[in-house]
């Protein structure tokens, strides 16, 4: 079922950008740099990467999420909460985050929906997920897909149009920021490229992963995703969605089943067990593990050799 009651812990509150100057104890957790830049406030990992990126030297960033946490499951504090109420700017994704948005709605921040400038997907097809939850739910159910970085193009967009909001806010060095934006905004695109070049031409199509997270990198670059749970990672799949995914594996060739970062792997390795493949990690970009070295870009590779290998790509 893919409810708003389950998209509280789909996304982690995707990026939280503050244009004012507050303590910088106020929001806590992940990076924090000195100064008195502007103060910019990210939920999780990659749209902290992207602010430190487009802000440069002008900004300071805080994470909400910690290195090694999973973001789908991230609760807002009191102090979290306080800080948000004092940003100057707020970059979310409308609906993903319940009470994110409600604090968005007491604070009266000027906010930047990040879904809003690039164009999303439906959510994906349930398929067997989340059988145990029965009906509840189907009233308030999302209108499209959250994980919107896992596109190098996306990420792009989303990059130029927090550029155009950090110049608005500090006009002083707009130049700045819209030049930093240009420039990653490049990055991201040649990325987008080295994917393109990579994935097309491969034997095999399909992703198997360990949940829906893929859906955009999968339309971007012509695969089909395939996934053991949906859009929450913690979601359990039913013994008949695993003999199903068994099934749909053998039938398709598939030489791997995806397991991930920060949640655990043992549904899909007894899946890959079940049917006879390996296993690989396909990380989702939700957050670094402690003491990682990667960021955005480098993890977005690891994930490109990992596929050509798996599907088979010449």
């Amino acid at each position: 079922m893919f409810s708003s009651r389950r998209l509280r812990r789909v996304l982690p509150l995707t990026a939280l950008a503050a244009t004012t100057l507050i303590a910088s104890t106020a929001c806590g957790g992940g990076s924090d740099s000195a100064g008195d830049g502007t103060r910019v406030v990210a939920s999780f990992y990659p749209l902290a990467w992207l602010s430190e990126q487009v802000g440069g030297a002008e900004v300071s960033v805080d994470t909400l999420t910690k290195p090694g946490a999973e973001p789908h499951d991230l609760e807002l504090t009191p102090r979290q909460i306080a800080g948000l109420g004092e940003a100057g700017l707020v970059v979310y994704i409308k609906g993903l985050q319940p009470a994110v948005d409600k604090e968005i709605g007491r604070a009266k921040n000027d906010a930047l929906d990040a879904a809003s400038v690039v164009k999303t997907l439906p959510p994906p097809a349930e398929d067997g997920h989340g059988d145990e939850h029965g009906e509840e739910g189907h009233e308030d159910e999302a209108s499209y897909d959250p994980h919107v970085w896992l596109d190098p193009s996306r990420m792009a967009a989303i990059a130029t149009a927090v550029g155009e909001r950090l110049a608005g806010a500090d006009t002083a060095h707009a130049a700045t920021y819209r030049a930093n934006a240009k420039a990653l905004a490049g990055r991201l695109t040649a990325l987008d490229g080295e994917f393109r070049a990579g994935l097309k031409s491969c034997k095999l199509k399909s992703m198997v992963t360990a949940h829906a997270a893929f859906g955009y990198l999968a339309d971007r670059y012509g695969l089909t995703q395939v996934s053991i749970a949906g859009i929450d990672p913690n979601s359990e799949p039913s013994p008949k969605r695993l003999a199903e995914l068994t099934h749909e594996i053998k039938d398709n060739g598939a030489t791997t089943v995806f397991t991930e970062t920060l949640v655990s792997p043992k549904v899909a390795q007894t899946l890959a067990r079940e049917a006879g493949v390996r296993t690989a990690t396909l990380d989702p970009v939700e957050g670094l593990a402690e003491g990682s070295r990667d960021d955005y870009l480098s993890i977005m590779r690891k994930n490109l050799t990992t596929l050509r290998t798996a599907l088979s790509c010449s």
